[in-house]
């Protein structure tokens, strides 16, 4: 019979017992302090505070229209940030969610006004969902290309390319023979025509006024979808494969340069999905600054997630709400939404802070 070590044991309980609270508490904490801090500093801009949290509960969930409107820019954080984790299994570090929502966005526009429109049983809003995904593809895979073919840094070229990638909305909306509406009567700014009904995505809940899409189900299936692929298939296996050790892969028979290509052009094809719903469930009509930072912030839920399909989804739907909210307090209790956008550095900083208190107490 083996004796325990009771001193052993006393240290196996303690981190049972402070492993759990350590891993829970503090990224919640740490929150809970980051909007405390953003609180002083709306005090400190004169506002008021009770009215600017009512303001923000409001914008967020005062309504079943609120509360759908916060979902729906939800789901395009979401995306972008399954295509972060994504390419993040295989070692990569896709930067580049801005421009492949607006590469998504606008083909989407584009194939919604030329000729989807028209379709039957309900390709008029697949077509233009495809062909977005596809040109959010292209572009990611561009990313993927350079990285097998050349070495190239994927930080650095799929940043640069996000750089090319919106001045081509800006193009596309200010060129009359590409996506700009004609000018009428009254003078509006470069934007594309509104795109027609049959392309918008169909509602999950019209009855009650709520805009929320069927952009969510599909979201939902990408959330799972992912989740297999990387924790539950050979594919998974071997883009982990690869980002541990390349050259060790391919002496092992592995195509290394076609796994880095194809988790790029996923990835990329998932921040496309993103910008396509976002034209064809919630704006209806392509800008040149449609895209608002949601593939930055995507950038911030895929690293937030720490490779987790489920912390993609419980980092988008914060991220999401605190946009409505931010909207809703700088028109009702007119507080600057840059306040928001400050509290979300902070949570940022504060959960990345709280991972390496983690990690440091577990190794001990």
């Amino acid at each position: 019979m083996v004796m325990k070590n009771p001193k052993l044991a006393r240290v196996a309980q303690g981190a049972r017992l402070e492993l759990v609270p350590l891993q829970v508490l503090v990224p919640v904490v740490s929150t809970i302090i980051a909007l405390g801090i953003g609180l002083l500093i709306i005090a400190a801009t004169g506002a008021s505070v009770i009215e600017a949290i009512e303001a923000f509960w409001d914008g967020m969930a005062g309504s079943d229209f609120n509360i759908g409107a916060s979902i729906n820019r939800a789901i395009s954080l979401a995306l972008v940030g399954l295509g972060f984790i994504f390419a993040s299994r295989a070692n990569l570090t896709n930067v580049g969610g801005e421009g492949q929502i607006a590469m998504g966005g606008m083909f989407a526009t584009a194939a919604a006004l030329h000729g989807a429109g028209g379709l039957p049983l309900g390709l008029a809003f697949i077509v233009p969902l495809a062909v977005g995904t596809l040109a959010g593809a292209i572009w990611g895979g561009l990313a993927g290309v350079l990285k097998a073919a050349r070495g190239t840094n994927e930080v650095i070229s799929t940043l640069l390319l996000s750089f090319i990638a919106l001045p081509l909305v800006y193009w596309s909306v200010e060129s009359f023979h590409l996506l700009r509406k004609p000018i009428s009567d009254v003078s509006s700014l470069p934007e594309s025509a509104e795109i027609p009904d049959s392309t918008k995505l169909p509602l999950l809940f019209p009855d009650n006024g709520s805009p929320l899409h069927i952009g969510l189900l599909i979201a939902a299936i990408a959330v799972v979808v992912v989740w297999l692929v990387l924790r539950h298939s050979s594919l998974g296996l071997r883009l982990r494969a690869v980002g541990l050790n390349a050259m060790a892969s391919r002496r092992a028979g592995m195509r290394t340069s076609f796994y880095v290509i194809l988790a790029m052009t996923v990835s990329g094809g998932l921040g496309g999905l993103g910008g396509a719903i976002m034209i064809l469930g919630q704006q209806f009509y392509l800008t040149s600054d449609f895209s608002s930072g949601y593939g930055f912030d995507g950038l911030v839920v895929g690293l937030l997630s720490r490779g987790s399909a489920v912390g993609v989804v419980i980092g988008a739907l914060l991220f999401g709400f605190l946009r409505s909210g931010s909207i809703n307090m700088e028109i009702s209790a007119h507080v600057p939404s840059a306040v928001v956008l400050i509290c979300q550095g902070l949570i940022v900083i504060v959960i990345a802070g709280s991972a390496i208190l983690t990690n440091r107490k577990v190794t001990r």
